[in-house]
């Protein structure tokens, strides 16, 4: 009975700790050389409020957000479902190889980390974190970020005012300053319309016409893209 009765509380005792409340340090840091991240959302959530899921249909919410930086639906998605959040710690763009800090105290059940902003300038590319365990024990710990491409747009490389609109094609803005003008559009054979790695940006070396108005010296990464580091208190 006592062996049972000692079972039973450890379990209770583990459950207990595995959805408690967690108080949280964060800071993201943008690995980039010339690539800007849009406002960062940071959410924690439970298992089933998702800010994205690779190898799924990106959501409006979600879209929005890839194609032109605007966080609200994804803000409006995450707070309908009860989930903590960190939104635009950078108080705007978080410029290449910057970081910005935020705290976040997160509520019972609320036990995994995701994050989301647009890169720019890309089409529909975004940092991305789905659904990251948050861990019980207190220390710092490190996550690096890839680039994911939403799926909902073409990659043309083209800079077009006014683009940011879903379903809009091209890119909104350059916050570098350094891309070009008057290139004909990439033709683009990727047919993948789920959310996916990032093939990248490919530029070219001309920037008053070309192919791309992005520079392939400068708007060119590999993964990953942004570092997170998580101090759990």
């Amino acid at each position: 009975m006592k062996a049972s009765t000692l079972t039973i509380a450890t379990l209770l005792a583990a459950v207990s700790q595995s959805t408690m409340a967690a108080e949280l340090d964060l800071k993201v840091t943008n690995l980039t050389q010339g690539i800007h991240f849009t406002p960062v959302l940071i959410t924690a959530h439970d298992s089933e409020d998702k800010l994205f899921e690779v190898a799924t249909e990106a959501s409006t919410a979600l879209q929005t957000m890839a194609e032109g930086g605007n966080i609200a639906q994804l803000v409006a998605q995450a707070t309908a479902a009860g989930s903590d959040m960190a939104s635009n710690p950078a108080e705007g763009l978080l410029a290449p190889t910057a970081s910005a800090m935020t705290t976040l105290t997160t509520a019972d059940g609320n036990e995994y980390l995701s994050l989301a902003a647009m890169m720019l300038p890309t089409n529909d590319g975004f940092v991305g974190l789905d659904s990251w365990k948050i861990p019980t024990e207190a220390g710092t710990y490190t996550v690096y970020l890839n680039a994911y491409d939403a799926g909902t747009e073409q990659n043309n490389e083209l800079v077009v005012d006014g683009s940011g609109a879903p379903g809009t094609p091209g890119i909104p803005a350059a916050p570098g300053g350094n891309a070009g003008t008057g290139g004909a559009g990439l033709t683009s054979t990727d047919s993948n319309i789920n959310i996916h790695i990032h093939p990248g940006n490919l530029g070219d070396d001309d920037l008053a016409a070309g192919k791309s108005d992005l520079s392939n010296t400068v708007h060119r990464w590999l993964n990953p893209v942004a570092k997170l580091t998580v101090t759990v208190k």
